[in-house]
């Protein structure tokens, strides 16, 4: 069995994401790529994003903290503290409208 703090770990990832150019800092918590599920702790610094992304199967993202945008098409949904967003199919990105940290959960439809 493994135990993870997610508070802890978003705020060390926050705190990087602060620090660095790219204004992110992410890890992986549980899965990985050769495995069906897959959740990744991300950090973003406010006005940072992550670029347009196709969503490989079923995805939420948890928001643990702060505020973002998910964008999908023509559509967007915001999120703050510990909303859940479902992420529709298809080209998506994320904004940070604050600094944030989410949870994003991925299942792979196909491995």
């Amino acid at each position: 069995m493994k135990k993870l703090s997610l508070t802890a770990l978003g705020r060390e990832h926050l705190e990087t994401a602060r620090r660095v150019a790219s204004g992110r800092s992410a890890s992986t918590v549980f899965g990985g790529h050769e495995q069906v599920l897959r959740q990744t702790v991300i950090a973003l610094a406010a006005g940072q994003e992550l670029d347009d992304h196709v969503n490989p199967g079923e995805a939420t993202l948890l928001v643990l903290k702060g505020r973002i945008c998910l964008v999908a098409e023509k559509q967007k949904w915001e999120g703050r503290d510990l909303d859940l967003l479902v992420v529709p199919p298809g080209m998506n990105s994320v904004e940070a409208i604050e600094d944030s940290v989410i949870l994003l959960t991925v299942a792979k439809l196909d491995r």
